[in-house]
């Protein structure tokens, strides 16, 4: 297969499979689209049973086979137990695309422990068991490609992010480090760092993710699902959507007390 085509990652429709985690809403949803749009099969996983009236909508519009599997992916053994059961049904995935997540804008001492459990469970060890599992089956076959979801709040280390914003600096870190092992085997890995994005994960309204779009705070699900596959089909390593988030990452890292202690007090009527 070739991952050279007009369209970046466009292969004969139906000819591959892709697993997408987190997929019957927002980012998930998108990148499901993005690839039934080149021609990609589908495996799509959510702990939603949205995810089947999703898979259903998808492969009648592109014409591509879409099979679901409603799974808690925040649990201790979610990606050995999804990999051996993928195995066993016979699917081979050119993609992968770990996207589940949970998002948490809370204190960690207002935290309850299942919460940070859970956070720690889905972005760091379903996300790295999954990748390692699903990355020796492609290099066997010499060929693959892997997305992992991260954050721009990584360079973000403030008050009520600092779960959130640690389990995805570790998705960042794992995902840039495990691309150089990648070398020569035919496997790319790469891990996207948004900031935010017009979705139900923040809690924010309708009106105000539509607000956030328009005013470029926010980047529409479609636009960072394209971005995001577009830089995994060129087998970036690590990537920030839009140029000026990127010269942001100095000032947010050393972003002086003074200015955090008033941001966290503005910002705690959004805690939960």
């Amino acid at each position: 297969m070739c991952f050279c085509n007009k369209n970046r990652g466009e292969v004969a429709r139906g000819s591959a499979w892709a697993l997408v985690t987190g997929a019957a809403l927002g980012i998930g949803r998108e990148y499901a689209v993005r690839l039934a749009e080149l021609g990609y099969n589908l495996y799509m996983v959510d702990i939603l049973e949205d995810v089947e009236r999703e898979a259903e909508i998808i492969a009648h519009a592109y014409s591509v086979k879409c099979i679901t599997k409603v799974m808690d992916l925040a649990t201790q053994d979610a990606a050995r137990r999804l990999h051996d059961e993928t195995v066993a049904e016979g699917y081979e995935f050119d993609v992968v695309v770990n996207n589940a997540g949970i998002f948490s804008f809370l204190d960690v001492m207002k935290t309850p422990v299942e919460r940070l459990e859970r956070i720690i469970m889905l972005h760091d060890m379903t996300m790295v068991v999954a990748t390692r599992l699903y990355a020796e089956d492609m290099i066997k076959r010499g060929k693959g490609r892997i997305l992992n979801m991260s954050s721009y709040s990584i360079w973000m280390p403030f008050p009520g992010l600092a779960m959130y914003s640690s389990s995805k600096a570790l998705t960042k870190g794992f995902t840039e480090a495990f691309a150089r092992e990648l070398r020569k085997t035919g496997v790319t890995a790469t891990a996207i760092c948004p900031a935010g994005i017009a979705t139900d994960l923040y809690g924010l309204s309708k009106g105000l993710q539509r607000f956030g779009v328009k005013s470029g705070i926010l980047m529409s699900p479609k636009s960072c699902a394209r971005r995001a596959l577009n830089a995994m089909f060129k087998g970036r390593r690590v990537v920030v959507p839009d140029w000026w988030y990127r010269l942001l990452i100095p000032i947010c890292k050393y972003l002086p007390d003074m200015l955090v202690r008033p941001l966290r007090n503005f910002t705690m009527k959004w805690q939960k």
